[in-house]
């Protein structure tokens, strides 16, 4: 195979698991979001395009684009990694939300490449799957972070008076963010590591006590 069609063949294969429809289970996710819905603190697209961009940027989207890129480097210890990667979740369910999603990410790419995957956290269970490939870490990251925001819209998007329309306009105007943290976090190193979303992290512990709930976080 050429360089070329090597390349395209990555790049696909890429898409193809880091897309919302891979079967983790994301769907089943709202990350706090189902609360922020339900107290009136994300109501139209302007304020879901805050919500999403402050996870991006402050919360689980640039601490999971760190991790990320530490396990992609040659010799990253994952099992380390993926210890600091459960210490660091703020809360039960988004520990579950994590751990289920990596695992069921292991567990189907294992069954598509026949290479036995341990259980991880979902960036470190990435990591591990993506490094044969040698994509370029940023690649990866910015496929990643899409994923994380394009579930987050269509749970908004199902459970509010948004259209279609609307939040995918949203998530038009987020992808020159998720360009630049890629590129920022693929260069980064475990001292950039850290999240100060506490907003949304009180609303995925609040989640955990709701008496009537659709998603899992």
């Amino acid at each position: 195979m050429s360089e070329p069609a090597a390349a395209s063949t990555t790049a696909l294969l890429l898409s193809q698991w880091l897309t919302p429809a891979f079967p983790t289970g994301a769907f089943a996710y709202s990350h706090g979001l189902e609360t922020a819905l339900r107290n009136g603190a994300v109501t139209d697209a302007p304020a879901l395009e805050r919500w999403l961009s402050d996870l991006l940027r402050f919360g689980a989207g640039w601490q999971d684009a760190v991790l990320l890129a530490e396990g992609l480097r040659p010799g990253a210890e994952l099992d380390t990694l993926d210890a600091r990667a459960r210490a660091l979740q703020p809360s039960s369910e988004r520990l579950t939300e994590s751990a289920e999603q990596g695992a069921a990410f292991a567990r189907m790419v294992t069954q598509v490449t026949a290479r036995a995957l341990p259980a991880r956290c979902l960036p470190l269970a990435v990591a591990e799957a993506v490094r044969p490939l040698n994509a370029d870490p940023a690649q990866v990251i910015a496929l990643y972070l899409q994923g994380f925001v394009t579930n987050l819209a269509t749970v908004a998007m199902r459970a509010m008076p948004l259209g279609q329309g609307e939040g995918h306009a949203v998530l038009a105007r987020l992808w020159p963010l998720v360009a630049a943290l890629s590129a920022r976090a693929a260069g980064s190193t475990l001292d950039d590591l850290g999240s100060a979303a506490f907003g949304a992290d009180m609303a995925a512990m609040e989640h955990e006590t709701l008496d009537v709930r659709i998603y899992r976080t």
